[in-house]
């Protein structure tokens, strides 16, 4: 017996791992044209990062580099860290996330197969929650900025913090009306505690007719990036569709009781990091659940922890959290969803 990941696709884990990167592309290619080209800086800046980590805890260690580095499990980690944090938010945070990510997370519980959380969002929840002015400096798509900037521009402010004009990042993220942008997610729960209905909080620019400009294309990227692994079969359907069919039904339900404070369905499956959390994070097949039965109710827990944590908590999107706290209940959800073992009728 070897440790997780198991797979019955009849695909090495190398290629198993650079599959699930290479379906992450749509979403990235999406960023990139919404958000710029910081996306490509963070993404090359965690991909050596982890290496380099990866590479340093072998040698500790005293095992073979090259194994563990070409599994692509560091390199996947990297990618949907980079996809999860602000384009343009300082160096050191993709670093410090890429640290903790490998060598806590993942390689501090024995590496890969005995790793208890999924590595790319305890970085990011641990980022978010150490460094929240960094993280939630997200950049309104490019053609609502008073001052687009190119590549060498937003190299420069990730390394320094100011565009070669000696613009800021908060004067960089101004949007048409001169006032620094939020998500949309940010944006419409700000709007509604301040007594303003979704109707009106959606006449903002950054809006379209159902979510945030740019974003309802990343989620479709990654929605189309996820339909690629569920027929390539490098994931099994039951966590991303009970974890959409169960954030479609809060937000249905929340929507029909109070209409006027409720964005909706389509809101919620269209924002944040939906799409990428239902077929490529929930998915983890280390710290996920590992029952068929066990699946359904893993996704279907944390569709209903993201809409309540969207609704009444504290942060505008929760997949981070979400998906950690279901970590911690995969024992136990293994434990009562396990099949009987065969030859074994049921207790009496």
């Amino acid at each position: 017996m070897a440790s997780s990941p198991h797979s019955h696709s009849h695909k090495s884990l190398t290629r198993l791992m650079l599959c699930v990167i290479a379906a992450c592309i749509p979403g990235l290619i999406a960023q990139i044209i919404f958000f710029g080209t910081g996306v490509l800086i963070q993404l090359i800046l965690a991909l050596i990062a982890v290496s380099v980590f990866e590479a340093a805890v072998m040698l500790l260690r005293k095992r073979p580099v090259w194994p563990a580095l070409s599994d692509g499990s560091a390199w996947l980690s990297a990618v949907l860290l980079a996809l999860s944090i602000p384009p343009l938010a300082p160096w050191w945070i993709v670093i410090i996330g890429c640290l903790f990510a490998i060598v806590i997370v993942k390689q501090l519980y024995g590496g890969l197969g005995f790793n208890l959380f999924n590595p790319a969002m305890a970085a990011y929840v641990l980022l978010l929650i150490s460094f929240p002015v960094q993280m939630t400096a997200w950049m309104p798509i490019t053609e609502l900025l008073n001052t687009p900037i190119g590549f060498t521009e937003q190299l420069r402010v990730v390394f320094t913090d100011f565009t070669a004009t000696g613009f800021s990042l908060d004067q960089v993220r101004a949007g048409i009306d001169g006032i620094t942008m939020a998500t949309p997610l940010d944006t419409i729960k700000t709007d509604i505690a301040h007594g303003l209905t979704v109707t009106e909080s959606m006449q903002k620019p950054i809006f379209n007719e159902w979510a945030g400009h740019g974003w309802v294309w990343v989620n479709l990227g990654f929605l189309a990036g996820g339909l690629y692994l569920l027929k390539e079969k490098i994931i099994n359907w039951h966590i991303p569709v009970s974890f959409i069919a169960s954030l479609a039904l809060c937000s249905g339900i929340g929507y029909i009781a109070a209409p006027g404070t409720e964005p909706g369905i389509i809101f919620h499956l269209l924002s944040g990091a939906t799409m990428m959390a239902a077929f490529f994070i929930a998915t983890d097949p280390v710290s996920a659940a590992t029952t068929n039965k066990g699946r359904l109710i893993y996704g279907a827990a944390i569709g209903l922890l993201v809409y309540l944590i969207r609704t009444f908590g504290g942060f505008p999107d929760a997949v981070a959290f979400s998906v950690l706290l279901l970590n911690i209940a995969v024992p136990l959800i293994d434990y009562y969803t396990q099949p009987r073992t065969y030859g074994h009728g049921a207790a009496k």
